[in-house]
């Protein structure tokens, strides 16, 4: 069978962020999986407009058109998503709120999963917000989400987890995002779905 398509998506364009680090330790961990193939969007290596058009309207502009095709074939393309997401305000980046908003059907009957970081909360406040905006867009959202807390110690020079829980978390919601994946890209070859 062919390998599912993962789009990993780091949702932090903040300076100094630790965003990358996270991304970097899911896609090793989506990589040591012969049943993934994975595709980073940085978004802020692929920023996106953040003026929309009319309500049904393609953006006009050259640039904006031009910012979206970075992006938005590739979601199209993807089989499943994680969300690498640190939490701002008990909520999510607003970056990430942008590159949800300027798509529809690319997440339509695909699952996603989360790996959020943080304070205290472990950046599950974000998660939870996150979950209410994918339903609303025809997605699933995976039960297991991997939280890091106080994330800034969480991992070594080379980039690994110190906390052998933080693996087994990443393991038990990728062997998740899997299963969805495999069961709604089936279900997609049969029967476009209907939203």
């Amino acid at each position: 069978m062919n390998p599912l398509r993962i789009a990993v998506i780091q949702g932090s364009t903040r300076d100094g962020r630790l965003g990358p680090v996270v991304a970097d330790w899911v896609l090793a961990h989506a990589a040591a999986r012969p049943d993934m193939t994975t595709d980073l969007i940085d978004l802020a290596e692929t920023p996106l407009p953040t003026v929309f058009p009319q309500l049904g309207q393609a953006p006009t502009a050259a640039e904006d058109r031009a910012l979206l095709a970075a992006v938005s074939p590739r979601l199209a393309a993807a089989d499943a998503f994680v969300v690498v997401t640190p939490e701002y305000n008990h909520s999510f980046p607003a970056s990430l709120k942008n590159a949800i908003d300027w798509h529809n059907r690319e997440w339509h009957a695909k699952p996603v999963g989360f790996v959020a970081y943080g304070g205290f909360s472990a950046g599950l406040r974000a998660v939870e917000h996150l979950r209410a905006v994918f339903a609303e867009l025809h997605a699933v959202t995976i039960r297991e989400a991997v939280g890091l807390q106080g994330v800034w110690g969480r991992f070594d020079a080379e980039g690994q987890a110190t906390d052998p829980a933080a693996d087994t978390a990443a393991k038990s919601m990728l062997d998740q995002l899997a299963w969805w994946a495999e069961a709604l890209r089936e279900a997609r070859t049969k029967k476009p779905y209907a939203a």
